[in-house]
């Protein structure tokens, strides 16, 4: 008897166009069409469709569909704002209506608490969603290239370095737009050249803005494969004149061919290299390298939440893993006894350091290192904690940082995660280890686009 498998044969064929019915999204927001059990992938499709789609790839287990016409129109479908922003995908939502995006980021939590976690009974509460879902990234970074012989800003086509030039990007700041092209303006006057990146020649790679919710300060940085940039006797005057709000312009060299946006060398050409923004009354002072959360207002009512979970008395003992510039650990440190802050990066330690002392905040200690090595060490040193809250990267917390935790046996964990799916798997491992999840509140930190941030409150099990 032979043992060869069956070729596998998919019930679609490339270039070939099939009707379907959406009966589901991805995570990433891709509407999902059957076709004899295999599922095709459509973007800007709506869950309750039926769609007119072409085939453009057919894979092993599914395969990708262009949307070609909407038959059947879901109520939750509201009209583009502009086909750009689809070929770009930086609103890779906006079809979809905000009550309707915030019940898509709920049910993915929901998905993976029960798939991943196993915990289909844990409540997850609805999404915490903004008022006016638009406007709202306090930075920019914005390419530059040459388009029919003109100095052009603006996005890259999906998948691609193909520049669509962009003067309003929707989700971003309105101030920042109108800086950018200001900036661009200038460049273009005074015949600056832009970056070509097949060659590695001219200058001009890219302008980012970033911009203070509550100060209105803003901070220039110009992006440069030189250290030259001429006329910056000229350039950096005008900048100042036709923006009244700039309080730094930093020139950051990047010589190399690379996707890396900043280069290592940066040129102060005004002010310093820090602008200030608040968070929950905190003054941060951020530079053009810090990490400080896009969204202000939505931060705000993250950290709110995660006050509120921690229920602070003035006794506790708190570690703040990932602390970054500092700005969990200032909110926490007003309400506890003691914070200890870790994190990996030496700049965003100094930063949190004189964030603190911005803020007269006394009861904080920062430490360099990765959070997974630092908590190890203190668990064998003894030490222990009240309540220890994370904020890690997507790939969630590594196994030793959970191993230090259920050694030292802090009474409550808050988790901040930006990636519901390590967060869930991370929940599993802590329940293993004799903690229980209590609930889930998302946050719509990125309205229009498919990414949902969670707080997690974790207790350690009292029998």
């Amino acid at each position: 008897m032979s043992n060869h498998k069956k070729k596998f044969e998919a019930p679609v064929e490339k270039n070939k166009t099939y009707q379907g019915e959406i009966n589901d999204l991805t995570h990433e927001g891709l509407g999902v069409a059957k076709i004899e059990h295999y599922p095709i992938f459509i973007e800007g499709a709506l869950t309750g469709e039926t769609v007119e789609f072409k085939v453009i790839k057919v894979g092993k287990s599914y395969g990708v569909g262009k949307l070609i016409k909407i038959i059947n129109t879901s109520p939750d479908r509201v009209e583009i704002k502009d086909k750009a922003y689809a070929q770009s995908g930086t609103m890779p939502l906006q079809h979809l209506t905000y009550e309707g995006q915030l019940k898509f980021k709920k049910d993915q939590v929901e998905n993976v608490m029960q798939k991943i976690a196993k915990l289909p009974d844990m409540p997850v509460h609805d999404v915490m969603g903004m008022e006016n879902p638009f406007g709202y990234r306090n930075k920019a970074q914005v390419p530059v290239r040459k388009i029919k012989g003109k100095l052009e800003t603006g996005i890259y086509r999906k998948n691609s370095h193909d520049l669509i030039p962009m003067e309003d990007f929707k989700i971003q700041d309105p101030e920042i737009d109108k800086a950018i092209l200001t900036v661009r303006d200038i460049m273009r006057t005074y015949g600056v050249k832009p970056y070509n990146e097949k060659d590695n020649t001219g200058n001009l790679r890219h302008i980012l803005v970033r911009r203070g919710y509550h100060t209105g300060e803003m901070m220039i940085v110009l992006v440069t494969r030189t250290p030259k940039l001429f006329p910056i006797s000229k350039i950096v005057p005008d900048i100042l004149e036709e923006l009244p709000e700039v309080v730094s312009i930093v020139q950051n060299v990047n010589p190399k061919k690379t996707n890396v946006i900043l280069g290592q060398e940066a040129i102060l050409l005004h002010g310093e290299d820090k602008y200030h923004d608040k968070l929950l009354d905190h003054t941060f002072e951020i530079s053009h390298r810090s990490f400080f959360q896009v969204n202000t207002s939505q931060a705000e009512v993250l950290y709110s939440k995660v006050l509120e979970f921690a229920e602070l008395t003035g006794e506790e003992t708190v570690i703040d893993a990932y602390s970054g510039i500092g700005t969990i650990s200032l909110a926490l440190a007003e309400k506890a006894k003691k914070v200890y802050g870790i994190e990996i990066i030496e700049p965003a330690v100094e930063d949190a350091k004189r964030n603190a002392e911005l803020n007269g905040i006394e009861n904080v200690t920062y430490h360099v290192g990765a959070a997974e090595d630092v908590m190890v060490e203190w668990s064998k040193e003894g030490r222990s904690a009240d309540l220890v809250v994370v904020d890690p990267p997507r790939k969630g917390l590594d196994q030793q940082f959970i191993d230090a935790v259920l050694e030292m046996q802090p009474k409550k964990m808050i988790y901040v995660s930006c990636n519901p799916a390590t967060l869930a798997r991370d929940l599993a491992l802590l329940i293993e280890g004799g903690y229980t999840a209590e609930k889930v509140q998302p946050v719509d930190m990125f309205p229009q686009t498919s990414h949902v941030e969670c707080i997690a409150l974790i207790q350690k099990q009292t029998i």
